[in-house]
């Protein structure tokens, strides 16, 4: 299909080029595009959809809010819509995992949320320095780009990467413990490492290849920040809400951040971002940082809808069983393609199939479209195919999605075999 837009909008768009359809209706994991194609979608919004399209819950309580001339905009004042919303997040999120944070809203982007973090991280320590690590992934704004490891979305043209370092990322050195070097760093004066402000991270990377850090790697991380009084940022913009298997993804090691960032499905696909922070470290004085729309009341509304599923004790389950059904899938593709030495890893309902080769992992991406499935590529050379189904997806549209996805694997690989036995050999 020819791109309607292609005349008016950006060549900035991404997405569009990938997917060339135009999508016009979705509910649940199923997309439909104009000429009636149904899609499933592992894309979710890169994390933005866990609760599913049009999450039934959410639509029901927005048009209760909507019909009864809801406020919709209101900056940072106090409405019932956000009264109701932090009431549910303390009861249901915070008090159940014994965690004391206060609750900042952002502009609606994650970006915005990091931006908030690592700006109160300074301000609060008087230290300008942040580390970050290799394959970070924490946005497009100023500050947040700098903390962003891939070089394509870097030019010396635009941009500040003043006062950040990259270190590796737990399993970036293969087995070497990459929390030994920081420590190193941060216990030698002469390292060239300034004192942070803060350390930021992702539990798990998303765009940089579903890498997975251990449980052991981040409590070395926090018990380092707190023995040198460094502020640990937890970016769980694309792996809080769930998708880790648990709300917020640094359950699993046992931590508690001094600030966490999330957004994406906090608003259940409407536009949210909230910065959660230790109460003795909340050091802004009253309108330092704003935005104008921290107080997108449809976001509160929605996002308080979908916090019912957290009341349920059997929704991990459900998201661990999920999970098993990828696992053993992704397990099944590799073994069949054993001589292609492709792997996978992850964690709850974010998963990488690695197909060590950004040209394969593009051809299986476009063959699962054609079969009617959307899933993107992750790393550092989009080498990674990225399974991200819903929290919510139902079992017999996750078993369709991971039969298109082995059949566009086998389709790819089947299609490089037979070109490289088209091309001509040179003798010697």
């Amino acid at each position: 299909m020819q791109d309607p837009l292609v005349q008016i909008e950006s060549n900035v768009r991404g997405y569009a080029r990938l997917f060339p359809a135009v999508f016009n209706k979705a509910v649940g994991s199923i997309i439909t595009d104009t000429e009636g194609n149904d899609f499933v979608d592992f894309l979710c919004g890169a994390g933005s959809l866990n609760y599913g399209h049009n999450n039934q819950h959410a639509n029901a309580a927005l048009l209760r809010y909507i019909q009864a001339n809801g406020i919709q905009h209101s900056l940072d004042t106090v409405t019932t819509a956000k009264v109701e919303f932090l009431e549910a997040f303390e009861r249901i999120i915070l008090k159940p995992r014994a965690l004391d944070y206060r609750v900042q809203f952002t502009g609606p982007t994650g970006t915005n949320a990091v931006e908030a973090a690592i700006k109160l991280a300074r301000k609060q320590t008087q230290r300008s320095h942040i580390v970050a690590f290799t394959n970070a992934y924490h946005g497009h704004s100023l500050g947040a780009l700098a903390l962003t490891g891939n070089q394509f979305f870097h030019s010396q043209f635009y941009g500040s990467h003043n006062n950040v370092t990259h270190l590796p990322f737990d399993g970036y050195m293969d087995d070497y413990d990459t929390s030994l070097l920081l420590e190193k760093m941060l216990n030698d004066s002469s390292s060239g490492l300034p004192k942070p402000a803060a350390v930021i991270l992702e539990t798990i990377q998303g765009e940089g290849g579903v890498n997975v850090a251990s449980d052991t790697w981040l409590r070395r991380i926090a018990s380092l920040c707190k023995e040198h009084e460094i502020h640990l940022i937890v970016d769980d913009i694309q792996v809080g809400n769930g998708r880790s298997g648990k709300f917020f993804s640094f359950e699993h090691a046992g931590i508690t951040p001094d600030i966490v960032c999330v957004s994406k499905s906090i608003g259940s696909g409407m536009p949210m971002s909230i910065v959660l922070i230790r109460p003795e470290i909340d050091a802004w004085k009253p309108g330092e940082h704003t935005g104008t729309f921290r107080g997108n009341n449809l976001a509160f509304v929605s996002a308080r809808a979908v916090l019912e599923y957290w009341n349920d004790p059997s929704f991990e389950q459900q998201i661990e069983d999920r999970s098993q059904i990828v696992q053993q899938k992704l397990q099944a593709i590799c073994l069949n393609h054993i001589d292609q030495s492709l792997s996978f890893r992850g964690r709850g309902m974010i998963w990488g199939l690695d197909m060590r080769c950004g040209d394969l992992a593009s051809q299986t991406i476009q063959n699962a479209f054609k079969e009617g499935l959307l899933i993107e590529g992750a790393g550092a050379s989009d080498q990674v195919l990225k399974v991200l189904p819903a929290l919510t997806i139902e079992t017999s549209v996750l078993q369709e999605g991971l039969r298109i996805l082995e059949s566009a694997v086998d389709a790819a690989i089947a299609s490089r075999h037979y070109i490289s036995s088209k091309t001509p050999t040179t003798a010697k």
